[in-house]
């Protein structure tokens, strides 16, 4: 649990306590890029930014423990522009070497190109995102329905099915030919995804990441990493729907007693904070695994599951208790609402990763939940 932190991690959360008081709060009315902007440049000084980066591109490569800490504790503030404090983390460009490390790695690190994540295939698709090799090349024919962060891409880590090989990691850039971009939208919590159909596009065979038909570990790894992150980041949340209860519930109403003083509103508070304290005890024990290196792909799922349902009944329920005014815009729990329900599909739906579980334990006797 977060009481038995060293005492660096707890630095840690000061600081970014502070941060998320002193630098995220108080961005008012900019506009959203020169708040961006701001942000950035405070989180590079305050060590934030390069937690997320490997240590030989300037990083500090922290730990999975560290960087839920961190989230954690920015979130318990419900600030917002969270999404400028980190600088963009290799994913499953990792482990590449060159050409694609200088190509793409590099300059996806230092913020001179976007990647986006094509992993979703339409329902209605006749069969997989596929690729045949052609010499020195891959020819990759597809669509992929749902490119996390697509709008705005360079290029696009997509799953490939390669011929004879089996599934495969490729980085496939949008301007080459072929690469159609469908649509773009913007989902509920107010991210920017894209939809993409592949035409018998070519793509230079090193842009495979790693062997052909290796690829679905490397995703399901930076799948899995991604899901810890948005557990911890609703952790943060939850922490700041109790605190805005607990203020709300000790005032007093038009009768003069303390609103907290009804035995049902007693009921549904406590349970709020039992969910807050089970999805962080989760959170810990999870991200210290992960730390020592054992496999979480269950208790990473877990996680996810748990803490974005959790946060969505803390929410929805905090608007209940607090009323009509929560329902207007720019309430925080208006805006916090929209941003969460998003998650529950977010990096594999929930009832997806339930049935993950139970294949994981049942089928491959894997994880210890």
């Amino acid at each position: 649990m977060p009481e038995l932190l060293s005492a660096e991690l707890q630095n840690l959360a000061q600081t970014c306590h502070t941060f998320a008081t002193q630098v995220l709060l108080e961005q008012g009315d900019k506009p959203a890029a020169e708040a961006r902007a701001s942000v950035r440049a405070a989180a590079k000084r305050a060590g934030l930014f390069a937690m997320t980066q490997p240590q030989e591109f300037g990083g500090s490569a922290a730990s999975q423990l560290a960087l839920c800490v961190a989230r954690e504790s920015l979130a318990a503030h419900n600030p917002p522009y969270m999404d400028a404090v980190f600088g963009p983390s290799p994913g499953v460009l990792g482990s590449v070497t060159d050409p694609l490390k200088t190509s793409h790695l590099e300059p996806l690190l230092a913020g001179e190109k976007r990647g986006g994540f094509g992993f979703t295939e339409p329902d209605d698709a006749p069969k997989p995102t596929s690729g045949v090799i052609d010499g020195d090349s891959l020819i990759v024919t597809g669509q992929k329905s749902y490119v996390t962060g697509g709008a705005d891409a360079d290029f696009i880590n997509t799953l490939v099915q390669v011929e004879e090989r089996g599934a495969s990691m490729v980085v496939i850039d949008t301007h080459l030919d072929g690469v159609h971009l469908e649509k773009k939208f913007t989902s509920l919590d107010g991210s920017h995804h894209a939809a993409f159909q592949f035409n018998g596009v070519r793509v230079p065979l090193h842009q495979v990441i790693g062997e052909p038909g290796k690829g679905l570990p490397k995703a399901m790894r930076q799948i899995g990493d991604t899901r810890l992150l948005i557990a911890a980041q609703a952790s943060g949340y939850m922490l700041w729907v109790v605190d805005l209860l607990t203020t709300h519930l000790a005032a007093k109403d038009k009768s003069g007693e303390p609103r907290g003083n009804k035995d049902v509103v007693r009921l549904r508070y406590a349970d709020l904070r039992i969910k807050a304290y089970a999805a962080r005890s989760m959170l810990y024990r999870t991200a210290r695994l992960a730390d020592a290196d054992e496999n979480i792909v269950n208790e990473a799922m877990a996680c996810k599951v748990f803490a974005t349902e959790a946060v969505g009944e803390l929410v929805d329920t905090g608007i209940q208790l607090v009323g009509g005014t929560a329902l207007m815009e720019g309430h925080p729990l208006e805006r916090l609402y929209r941003q969460v329900r998003a998650w529950r599909l977010a990096e594999g739906a929930s009832d997806v990763l339930r049935l993950n579980i139970g294949r994981g334990i049942l089928e491959l006797g894997k994880g210890r939940i």
